[in-house]
């Protein structure tokens, strides 16, 4: 069971009944982070004759029972399946707001709920600043690496 008084919250979608088996959330070891704009917890997830949840569904369920608007400042990650199946255990954050998110998530989070695009420099053009930055040390070394960076 959740603290601050939160029930387990279920999913129960009446025309999807037959094909989806119910699934059950249980946070624990919530926290209230004021530092870090955000809520995070540890999600149980119970999902009986199911292989897993998606995480999209899991922030659904956990925008109606922590009553979050937008569902883009929920981030779910680290589940891990018990052996046997039926239950998941992984790590839930709910920020306040997106400007929040995106300040304090690490890129490639961000990057997977599609908030960000990285670019990646080809590989060949990695290597070469490395190469470039190998014939000098110090301040120099920034210099002559840094041609490849600016394109």
């Amino acid at each position: 069971l959740g603290l601050i008084g939160r029930e387990p919250v279920e999913s129960q979608s009446p025309a999807n009944m037959a094909d989806k088996p119910k699934v059950t959330l249980r946070t624990r070891k919530f926290v209230t982070n004021r530092l870090l704009q955000r809520k995070q917890m540890i999600i149980d997830v119970l999902h009986p004759n199911r292989a897993n949840v998606p995480k999209s569904e899991i922030a659904e369920m956990l925008a109606k029972s922590y009553k979050v608007q937008d569902t883009q400042c929920i981030y779910t990650f680290g589940y891990r399946t018990a052996f046997g199946g039926n239950r998941s255990t992984g790590f839930g954050l709910i920020y306040d707001n997106l400007n929040a998110a995106k300040k304090f998530e690490p890129k490639y989070r961000l990057q997977r709920a599609g908030l960000t695009k990285v670019e990646k420099i080809s590989r060949k053009q990695r290597k070469e600043r490395k190469n470039r930055g190998k014939k000098f040390r110090g301040k120099e070394k920034v210099k002559a690496a840094g041609g490849a960076k600016k394109k």
